[in-house]
């Protein structure tokens, strides 16, 4: 299922505050983006009780129960993890990975709030969440009379609430935050469509988790590995050359400020690459996208920056590249100031112009 309109956690989060509690809500989102953390915000919220069931492990038994003889008839008993004396957010997870049989099972649930022929009390929350189709997740089709029993909204990432988080409640390590500072656009990839690691906010908390399990005595060597195990492969590369620029202080700042220069040595490619990115992220950000919105401060930085990327060009032309050129999600810098990099460096720009 494809949306027009996307929400990050916390316009979800006021979605659900106010829609889920008369209706259920399904929420479609990517692996990893904050689905099961944003339902259980939500129930420590609203002050309930969350009980999870995980649609892909589930048989038609661990939701409508199993048959008991009473008297001439039998009568079918819910499983106890969803008897509930008291109302509760009750979190349909993968709800779309189920089976078709266990997808039809849910439908008086979702509607009614009824399991055969027990009803959840008066005040419980019902809320699904699942992957889309395009994130290579175990999906099935929502049948219709299911998809119409709900409403649907997509999540999306979002770098500033996520770093707020982080720096104010999540206790993610201080490599990861300021690494997302500087490249926020790491934060989260779309899926792979082979098997390997892609970034996610899951994927940096458990990065955080395991550089705060290693402690001060790291090994480069294990949090490399750490890092492909975990990211995008390109992220984890770029996070290698982040780390060199903390241990031997190349910092992005000094380098735009006079104080110290491109890097130089063979070995420090990785290094080289990671703060070329970061300051095509700064460009992208600094710079207005119309030349009228242009003041003083951006030409400033354009000359600055045209003089940097010379520097960087006579060490790595084809890194120089990459800092101008097209990225790989099609983003360009803003187009007044490629004409004056094609003015002002024309060897450059007629090599990008080639590729």
């Amino acid at each position: 299922m494809n949306s027009i309109i996307q929400l990050t956690l916390n316009q979800a989060f006021e979605f659900i505050l106010h829609v889920a509690v008369v209706r259920p809500v399904f929420l479609w989102g990517a692996p990893g983006i904050g689905k099961t953390a944003l339902v259980m915000r939500f129930a420590k919220e609203v002050g309930l009780e969350c009980v999870s069931l995980l649609g892909s492990q589930l048989a038609p038994e661990d939701l409508l129960g199993i048959p008991r003889i009473e008297g001439e008839c039998s009568k079918f008993f819910p499983p106890s993890n969803i008897v509930r004396s008291q109302p509760f957010v009750l979190f349909l997870d993968e709800l779309n990975a189920a089976s078709h049989e266990i997808q039809k099972a849910f439908y008086s649930l979702i509607l009614e709030k009824r399991v055969g022929e027990y009803c959840l009390p008066k005040g419980t929350v019902v809320i699904g969440a699942g992957n889309r189709s395009q994130d290579a997740a175990i999906v099935k089709p929502m049948p219709s009379a299911l998809i119409n029993r709900m409403a649907h909204i997509h999540l999306r990432a979002d770098h500033r609430q996520w770093l707020n988080w982080a720096i104010n409640q999540g206790n993610i390590h201080p490599w990861i935050v300021e690494y997302i500072q500087m490249r926020p656009d790491h934060l989260w990839s779309e899926p792979p469509k082979h098997e390997e690691p892609f970034s996610t906010p899951r994927s940096w908390h458990m990065f955080s988790d395991a550089l705060y399990s290693f402690g001060e005595s790291t090994d480069p060597n294990l949090v490399e590995a750490l890092a492909y195990g975990l990211l995008t492969p390109a992220h984890a590369g770029q996070f290698k050359g982040f780390l060199k620029q903390v241990h031997e202080k190349h910092t992005l700042n000094k380098i735009i400020k006079g104080l110290a220069r491109w890097p130089d040595a063979p070995g420090d490619r990785d290094l080289l690459y990671f703060l070329a990115q970061s300051f095509r992220a700064l460009l992208q950000k600094e710079l207005p996208e119309q030349e009228t919105s242009v003041r003083s401060e951006h030409k400033s930085l354009a000359i600055k920056a045209k003089d940097l990327i010379r520097d960087l060009a006579r060490i790595s032309v084809e890194i120089a590249q990459t800092v101008v050129a097209e990225d790989d999600a099609g983003q360009r810098l803003p187009a007044w100031f490629l004409v004056e990099v094609a003015r002002d460096l024309p060897r450059l720009a007629s090599r990008i112009a080639k590729k």
